[in-house]
């Protein structure tokens, strides 16, 4: 048993999920600043004048529209990266606010999550 009472097979059933979701935020990563690079290309073609054409987003919008999906993958990267640490410090699943246990209907749910359910809803408000 682990600090939060979970079993090693259950941790390690985590630790398998988290390390599956690297390696999709990874390729999303990889992916999200190719498409990036090919639109900044496509930004700098000094003709290309797409502000005033109604058939699409403007490339503006669409660099904005990725700029912001490529800041929510990295910011799941590293919600991952800081659960996968927790399991290999023996402290995933233990609430960092309290250090009571974090459910385990709430890691099924969000195995990144680092606060209970109480001190989440403690922190939201």
């Amino acid at each position: 048993m682990s600090a939060s009472g979970l079993s090693s097979p259950t941790v390690a059933r985590f630790e398998r999920v988290l390390r599956q979701r690297r390696a999709i935020d990874a390729e999303d990563a990889h992916s999200l600043a190719a498409s990036m690079g090919d639109l900044l290309t496509a930004r700098s073609d000094a003709g290309a004048d797409d502000e005033h054409d109604p058939e699409g987003p403007t490339l503006s919008f669409e660099w904005s529209r990725l700029d912001a999906v490529q800041r929510e993958a990295a910011a799941d990267l590293h919600a991952v990266d800081a659960a996968l640490s927790r399991i290999a410090e023996g402290t995933f699943g233990v609430c960092t606010r309290c250090g009571g246990p974090i459910g385990i209907d709430r890691l099924n749910a969000r195995p990144t999550a680092d606060l209970c359910i109480e001190c989440a809803r403690s922190s939201a408000v």
